[in-house]
């Protein structure tokens, strides 16, 4: 034990080491502290009264929007200093027009309400683009009702809650020290050994510094330092977590199999953790385990999945098939080997031909199965319909609709629309899932529409100068001047309203005041930006938008839109709003 007690005092004054140097320059720092984005402006006063809900909200006339002055928020030197320290994101303020005060005049109670709302709405790509470059802006906490702690917490929540891996890595690379650190790095951990992929999982475990004092994560890398041949210092990083007190019986036992410190290890299958179960997985000879419906972890189903460890031939036991059904329904079990299992249970010719009644004498997984089997073999494309909307009148009975959804839609695309009886239709639209259209189509300019001409090339193309908008907007409007039955559109509207904020200069005779002047905002939404609660606006906008595509909105939400994204000089997102609503696209 000499060594290691030389090691350990060793270490002890390497430790104290780091922590003087470390001291010494925070004083350093403290004396030559700077706004990080050299933000001279000072954060400002919160003056928010009462929020209504916005569809309950009174209309304002645009036109007599006023721009009340903000007066300054005072931020005691302390505050400051600690907040300025513990700024935690991905992105910097003036990347989206954003500010490090965005929050600070919110009540916290309504971010956490909007968020909860947020919560329940299945996002579009387009919103929950808003969404995580508004929450992961570097920014000042609110001054009442939600700390930096507590709002990091819900941000780091939503990124698990919705598997955003690759943000996760993201902000683990430019966040070096916060709180929820390492639940972030276990997360990430796990998903790779449940995906089977332990080489990728070490990778990531280079995240793990050694201030991070998580018994789970420093156990996962003394594995992956066997795994990658560095068995030494496995086993200085071993003796070390034993010395501590913080490692356990299971583990010391696999470890040292796994080191060859000891020639055998027992066949007791731990499922208290993914790494744990893994271990058992790769020491006990034969393995097999036997998950249970309720108690079995998400990650471990998927572990079982993507080892291989679930052989879909051998399953016979009716209780085990309910098992993966609800497993699959929940997300933690692969869909597609439950039709792999209906698919293995046999059936008679005479079953096979009178499926449609003989499946109401079966059990659930057997009934669909039966009928399932029964609509591949189908060539009639009516009955192969009825077959699969009874299939999933099976699945939403028992409570299992998630299992067969994307399925259902993914047949039901692959059937010629033209074949589809005339009494059918209505339902195969509706189950089929209609997918976010990613590739924009090829724009096509129309001189004689104001919102659709050459003039829109400011939001859809790069580096266009404003000169070339001016002389462009001259040319398409003596068009549209010429053409005395001309009405100008919301969208037309919307176009003038954005290249006059933006400094392009409209002809002298066209009155754009008088143009919008039926056109409303809602009131409490104005004020968000008169207020500068210009993060709860992103908020409130992201409930808007929710899971509608931008050029599906009514032109009266968009016009509002656009106005308070002008008014709030909020040009990134108001730039991608024009570019999908504005043009024609074929």
């Amino acid at each position: 034990m000499l060594p290691i007690k030389l090691l350990s005092s060793n270490r002890k004054f390497l430790k104290f080491l780091i922590i003087s140097l470390f001291f010494f320059q925070n004083i350093l720092a403290e004396e030559k502290s700077i706004d990080i984005w050299n933000n001279k402006n000072k954060p400002k006063s919160e003056n928010n009264k009462i929020q209504e809900k916005l569809i309950q909200e009174p209309k304002i006339d645009i036109s007599k929007l006023n721009q009340n002055q903000k007066e300054p928020i005072k931020i005691s030197e302390t505050q400051s200093e600690d907040t300025n320290v513990k700024l935690v994101g991905l992105y910097d303020p003036g990347q989206n027009d954003l500010s490090l005060e965005m929050w600070m005049r919110t009540n916290g109670e309504l971010i956490k309400q909007s968020l909860k709302r947020i919560e329940k709405i299945k996002l579009s790509k387009f919103s929950e683009e808003i969404f995580l470059n508004t929450i992961l802006t570097y920014s000042y906490s609110p001054q009442k009702n939600l700390t930096q702690k507590e709002f990091l917490k819900i941000k780091i929540d939503w990124l698990i809650k919705n598997n955003k891996i690759e943000i996760i890595e993201n902000f683990l690379n430019k966040n070096l020290e916060f709180d929820g650190k390492s639940k972030l790095i276990k997360y990430l951990v796990d998903h790779y050994i449940s995906s089977a992929n332990i080489s990728e999982g070490c990778n990531k475990a280079e995240f793990i510094n050694k201030e991070i004092k998580d018994n789970y994560l420093e156990k996962f890398r003394i594995y992956c330092l066997i795994l990658n041949n560095k068995k030494e210092e496995a086993i200085l990083n071993f003796d070390l977590l034993r010395e501590e007190g913080r490692s356990d019986k299971f583990f010391n036992e696999k470890i040292s199999y796994l080191l060859g410190l000891q020639e055998k290890t027992g066949d007791k299958i731990s499922d208290k953790n993914l790494l744990n179960f893994y271990l058992s997985s790769i020491t006990i000879e034969g393995f097999k385990y036997e998950p249970t419906k309720k108690k079995t972890d998400k990650n471990i189903w998927k572990f079982l999945v993507a080892s291989n460890l679930i052989v879909i031939d051998e399953l016979e036991d009716s209780e085990t098939i309910k098992k993966y059904e609800v497993a699959a329904n929940d997300g933690s079990f692969d869909k597609n080997k439950i039709f792999e299992i209906y698919m293995s249970i046999p059936f008679s010719i005479n079953q096979l031909l009178n499926a449609s009644t003989i499946y109401q004498g079966l059990e659930g997984y057997e009934a669909r199965a039966l009928v399932y089997q029964r609509a591949l073999l189908s060539d009639n494309i009516e009955n192969k319909l009825k077959l699969f909307f009874l299939l999933k009148d099976s699945f939403d009975k028992d409570k299992l609709n998630n299992i067969f959804k994307d399925k259902l839609s993914e047949i039901l695309k692959e059937i010629d629309p033209n074949d589809i009886p005339e009494d059918l239709q209505n339902i195969v639209e509706k189950n089929i899932i209609v997918e976010e259209n990613i590739e924009l189509g090829k724009i096509k300019f129309d001189d004689k529409v104001l919102h659709r001409s050459k003039v829109i090339k400011i939001f859809t193309e790069d580096d266009v100068k404003p000169d070339r908008v001016n002389k462009d907007l001259a040319t398409v409007y003596k068009k549209i001047k010429r053409n005395k039955k001309y009405f100008y559109s919301i969208k037309d509207i919307m176009l003038l309203e954005t290249l006059i904020a933006d400094g392009i200069s409209v002809p002298s005779d066209l009155d754009v005041k008088s143009l919008s002047k039926d056109l409303t905002v809602p009131n409490s939404m104005a004020s968000l930006i008169d207020e500068g609660q210009i993060g709860l606006f992103m908020l409130k906008l992201v409930e808007i938008i929710g899971s509608d595509d931008i050029e599906n909105l009514d032109p009266e939400t968009l016009y509002f839109i656009n106005n308070l994204l002008n008014k709030g000089k909020i040009k990134k997102v108001r730039n991608q709003i024009l570019n999908l609503a504005l043009p024609l696209r074929v």
